[in-house]
């Protein structure tokens, strides 16, 4: 598809004629490549349930470890990737933001299939994999300029929560295919996992990688034939250090670490914990659950957000989260064990912190505020405050 030289939104002429179009063709573009880009980037929450079983000479705190990597890489990057795709357009940024997760899926495909890989090399490529995270950030700062202000909060929020499902397609996904010899002899071979019996079964973790390499070059192939490029504004950097000075910026990614912060988190480690607490239960089938509930949740945050104000379902979130993990504490110690509880208290917090769209749908109350607030020289601050803003919280 060819770049775009006029774009008018708010047009309804041209919203109905050719805006809604082209907006809708690359919010359904778009979402794919997000969820993809979810799911590399979450790889290592089932992966690492299985190194040290196949062989792999790591630590109990390695593992962890390599699950928090990629959170860490996804959090720094989102800066850079919303200033990159003000460049470049948000068809090119979302091509080569995509195409570049083949690094760490070929990488970990080729790493697993040796269990003498050092960490330090296991380490990197989980790094890699957290450029997934960054993705969130160039989509969503792509994709509002495409809709009318009216109708940008629901576009935002569809591209959003269905890409999050990268997270459930990862933890339903990996499990499965692992399993099985899915790509014959050019997968490489099995690794013995002992299977409680005193035997062996045969598994293929390094599938869990590989399975990705099929979807990331469709899906930027997708948007390579149907999205377009928009100018966007180029941000100065002198005009993104000014949210700094804002106030309701650290208050409000204070809220967004506790909220989404907590369910990124929540969706790395759930499947380590639940190993570590209770090895004793075949749970690999469940982990998906929590992050799948999470995510179709998010409506009702954003509609309690609407009915009552973001402000009160925010301490509603905050009160209902605490009970959540006080559930998780109380199941785990040694006279009120329980693993329905545990699992339950967790499902709790998944859903509550995906309530955060009492903040999301909220995102254009604060954006408007950077948009509106003047600087000490009277000039209007833009959308580089805004986009800043967003990634933040990450």
């Amino acid at each position: 598809m060819k770049d775009l030289n006029y774009w008018n939104p708010e047009d309804p002429k041209f919203w109905e004629t050719k805006g809604k179009r082209v907006a809708s063709r690359k919010l359904w573009i778009s979402i794919p490549n997000l969820l993809i880009a979810f799911s590399v980037w979450q790889i290592w929450s089932i992966l690492s349930l299985k190194l040290i079983d196949v062989g792999f000479n790591y630590t109990t705190d390695q593992v962890f470890t390599l699950t928090a990597i990629p959170a860490l890489t996804g959090a720094v990057v989102r800066i850079l990737y919303s200033i990159g795709v003000t460049y470049t357009g948000g068809k090119t940024w979302t091509i080569l933001s995509t195409l570049i997760l083949l690094v760490p899926v070929i990488g970990l495909g080729i790493a697993l299939q040796n269990p003498n890989t050092p960490y330090m090399t296991m380490a990197t490529l989980a790094a890699l994999c957290g450029l997934g995270g960054g993705n969130f950030a160039s989509s969503m700062a792509a994709m509002g300029p495409f809709f009318p202000k009216a109708k940008q909060g629901s576009a935002l929020g569809i591209n959003g929560g269905l890409g999050n499902l990268g997270v459930s397609v990862a933890q339903f996904l990996i499990p499965l295919v692992i399993t099985f010899p899915l790509f014959g002899a050019l997968g490489g071979r099995p690794q013995a996992l002992p299977n409680g019996g005193g035997g062996t079964t045969q598994v293929w973790v390094q599938n869990g990688a590989l399975i990705w390499i099929i979807p990331i070059i469709l899906f930027a192939l997708f948007a390579l034939l149907g999205m377009n490029n928009l100018p966007l504004e180029k941000p100065k950097l002198s005009n993104q250090l000014k949210v700094f000075k804002r106030k309701h910026m650290y208050l409000i990614t204070v809220l967004y670490i506790m909220s989404f912060g907590s369910f990124i988190g929540y969706s790395a480690a759930f499947p380590l914990l639940l190993k570590g607490e209770f090895p004793e239960i075949n749970f690999l089938q469940l982990v998906f659950i929590g992050p799948l509930l999470g995510a179709l949740g998010r409506p009702v945050g954003g509609y309690l957000a609407d009915k009552f104000g973001g402000a009160k379902v925010s301490l509603l979130v905050i009160g209902i989260m605490i009970l959540g993990v006080t559930g998780v504490l109380i199941f785990i110690s040694d006279n009120s064990r329980s693993f329905l509880g545990f699992f339950l208290s967790f499902l709790l917090l998944f859903i509550i912190c995906y309530w955060r769209d009492c903040q999301w749908l909220h995102f254009h109350d604060v954006s408007d505020y950077f948009w509106a607030r003047r600087n000490t020289r009277g000039n209007w601050i833009g959308s580089s405050d805004r986009s800043i803003w967003r990634l933040l919280h990450s």
